[in-house]
């Protein structure tokens, strides 16, 4: 999937990967936020992931030109997680938006664990 946005200028074309790795990087940059998790928990256990595999943590799927988010992140204990959730959601929306000029349909956030913050 890559989308096209035409300018006066010409035609920039965005990979669903580019697109992953900034909603990533949006979803980390809040308050509350350890970091992204992956898709699918290993025995029962979120990980981690680095700044490298940050696009892991985040599904983009396209139905009728409408775009949907999952983001996987993990929060920090003793944290607000209905906060920090609507906070992230918000961000993530205004950024794409606001920078990428794509709006998105609907962005669902998964706290995939909780980890002490050091």
């Amino acid at each position: 999937m890559t989308r096209n946005i035409n300018t006066e200028l010409g035609t920039i074309e965005i990979s669903k990967e580019i697109l992953a790795t900034y909603i990533g990087l949006a979803a980390t940059n809040c308050f509350g936020v350890v970091g992204m998790s992956s898709k699918t928990l290993k025995d029962g256990f979120a990980t981690l992931l680095g700044k490298e595999s940050i696009s892991r943590g985040v599904e983009i799927i396209e139905k009728d030109d409408a775009l949907q988010v999952n983001v996987y992140i993990i929060v920090g204990y003793g944290m607000k997680i209905s906060e920090i959730a609507n906070n992230v959601i918000q961000r993530i929306k205004y950024n794409v938006s606001e920078y990428v000029g794509l709006q998105l349909d609907n962005v669902n956030l998964v706290v995939q664990g909780v980890r002490i913050l050091d």
